[in-house]
């Protein structure tokens, strides 16, 4: 049976139907256009498959990526293309030789001025972080707040998305919350809090969340018409996904006035993509190297917010105001 959940969840499959092709080069092309000039401490905080630590790491930033205990593993090719069992070729306990605090010879407070901990404080038995590169060693330049040069790799967290004590305040340039983060962490208040938190005045935050016309499809498709009358108006919209979790939808005043409760200006919101799947698959079969001029045109779109299945929003923290 086809579900409407289908249209927003990508196949767990390195070979991609033409569509989620297009899907996953949209949403890389949206994060480079997003991503802050020069050399910036950003956290990712996405779901599992986001490529956006990866890709903004190659683009020089430092990177710290948290993730959920249970999902580091995660994502076609496991994370930054180290594999499941042996990060790497590296046995997971001892990363290359070295113990959990080691971190490529340094310790948590190696991990660059994200707080005098280090990492913003000390990092729970819950909390551990491992290091991006297959070689077990932290990036030139002091770790993830040396900003070192060149491309490198994120470093990992292992944590509790909902809470992130490990950062210090004002500490990150930017935060990355793609790949549905929001609408898996069903209290998104506490969340957005810690990420206006971590934030520096003037930081940014990019976020994917999915839609209220994801989750009227999905309720329709569960003939549960009866809660569709409501929906739009509702504060707060959780939609029983088909595999039996939950997910958090938003229309663009709901995301809104999350990260306006949070002390955060909301910039824009677009759809992640307003091409259909059919006219995609359609015109990719036709020509198959059409797929850059395909992107260059969502990108060009001006869609209205409320349409398709997962919304994307820029917000950023204000600075102070002088006196």
């Amino acid at each position: 049976m086809h579900h409407a959940a289908s249209e927003i969840t990508a196949p767990d499959t390195d070979n991609l139907p033409a569509y989620w092709r297009f899907h996953e080069a949209v949403a890389r092309a949206q994060l480079a256009a997003w991503l802050p000039p020069g050399r910036r401490v950003l956290v990712d905080i996405s779901g599992p498959r986001a490529s956006g630590a990866e890709l903004a790491a190659k683009a020089g930033h430092s990177v710290v990526r948290c993730v959920a205990p249970g999902r580091e593993d995660l994502g076609r090719g496991g994370l930054g293309g180290l594999d499941r069992e042996g990060l790497g070729g590296l046995g997971r306990e001892g990363l290359g030789g070295l113990g959990r605090e080691g971190l490529g010879g340094l310790g948590l407070g190696g991990l660059g001025g994200l707080g005098p901990g280090g990492l913003g404080g000390t990092v729970s038995p819950q909390d551990r972080v491992v290091p991006g590169g297959s070689g077990g060693s932290s990036p030139p330049g002091g770790g993830v707040g040396g900003r070192p040069p060149g491309p490198t790799r994120p470093a990992q967290v292992i944590a509790d998305l909902s809470r992130l004590p490990f950062l210090a305040d004002s500490c990150a340039d930017g935060v990355i919350a793609d790949d549905r983060a929001l609408s898996m962490q069903l209290a998104a208040e506490t969340i957005i809090a810690e990420i206006a938190r971590v934030l520096r005045p003037g930081g940014r935050v990019l976020a994917c969340v999915d839609s209220l016309v994801l989750g009227m499809a999905v309720l329709a498709d569960q003939n549960h018409w009866a809660h569709l009358v409501d929906l739009p108006r509702a504060e707060v919209v959780l939609v029983p996904w088909p595999d039996g979790s939950i997910t958090r939808c938003y229309g663009p005043d709901q995301a809104r006035e999350l990260f306006n409760g949070a002390g955060l200006k909301v910039r824009w919101i677009r759809p992640r993509t307003a091409l259909s799947e059919s006219t995609v698959t359609h015109l990719l079969q036709r020509a198959p190297d059409s797929l850059p001029k395909l992107v260059r045109a969502e990108l060009a779109a001006r869609s209205d917010s409320s349409l398709g299945a997962q919304l994307v929003i820029s917000a950023s923290k204000p600075r102070a105001r002088k006196a």
